[in-house]
């Protein structure tokens, strides 16, 4: 399931699991797949999803159990971790609690440097986004913006979100010096848009099929788009339907340099302690 507001009765989400594996169809055709499963897949090529609405979107019976054991033994794998916004603010709260607490256990994780995220903000006007700003900063690797998050249906006549521009991105990026990401690549226009900003990272995402947007998958544009997008970032994250092992082969093989992943680490989390957190 896409979670709470699949639209297109939940194409987008079906398209991008599906992908994956015809990308590997291609890279056979090509004389191509035993090379693409020869790449070696690291934790440090890996980031767990930038996840909020337990309640609503995995069926949690208080928000704040989900953020510290998801975040927990992602660290502990040692995967890079993400953490989402939200409406009511609690939720993205309760996402800087849980990397505060990784840092105060001390033994959380397998890593002896402070354990930071990357934050992905929703697009708030300036005033709300540059707040949020100040509660993320002090625990942030990366902070992204959520481009596509303003089209989110679940969120319409709750918050109110902007489509941001090029030149509004540009005076966040030159107030706050942080390494910046753009989430929620999926369109020509975001494409012009990640030529006229140039940031560090590149997210290619459509919500998992949870906004208004074309139809198609993250792995298809990825594989289409990603020499284009190289020339102006550092590096190119996705996510979308990414389940196994030669699915995160693929993502690399195709261009990107960071893998995202939620669902299969919120069930590895979560099932031995289903009876108590849920």
């Amino acid at each position: 399931m896409p979670g709470l507001g699949g639209v297109f009765e939940s194409k987008n989400f079906q398209l991008n699991c599906a992908a994956w594996s015809k990308l590997r169809m291609d890279a056979e055709q090509k004389g191509q797949l035993e090379t693409l499963k020869q790449i070696e897949v690291t934790p440090d090529k890996i980031r767990c999803g930038p996840v909020t609405g337990a309640v609503e979107n995995i069926g949690f019976s208080h928000e704040r159990d989900f953020y510290y054991p998801y975040l927990k033994n992602a660290a502990e794998a040692g995967y890079g971790l993400c953490v989402g916004d939200g409406c009511p603010d609690e939720k993205l709260h309760y996402g800087i609690d849980a990397v505060k607490a990784l840092n105060q256990t001390g033994n959380s994780t397998t890593q002896k440097a402070p354990v930071k995220a990357a934050f992905f903000l929703k697009p708030y006007p300036t005033e709300r986004l540059e707040e949020r700003v100040e509660w993320v900063k002090p625990y942030a690797e990366y902070i992204g913006i959520d481009i596509d998050s303003y089209n989110i249906v679940t969120m319409r006549n709750l918050v109110n979100l902007e489509k941001k521009t090029a030149a509004q991105l540009n005076a966040f990026r030159a107030k706050f010096k942080v390494s910046f990401v753009i989430k929620g690549v999926f369109t020509d226009d975001d494409i012009e848009l990640i030529r006229q900003v140039k940031p560090e990272v590149v997210y290619i995402s459509n919500h998992g099929g949870r906004v208004e947007t074309r139809i198609g998958s993250t792995a298809d544009f990825l594989a289409t788009h990603a020499p284009e997008l190289k020339k102006y970032c550092t590096q190119i994250w996705v996510d979308g339907g990414i389940r196994t092992l030669l699915d995160v082969q693929t993502a690399l093989y195709y261009g990107a340099d960071k893998v995202i992943i939620a669902r299969p680490f919120i069930r590895a989390t979560f099932d031995e302690e289903k009876l108590q957190l849920v």
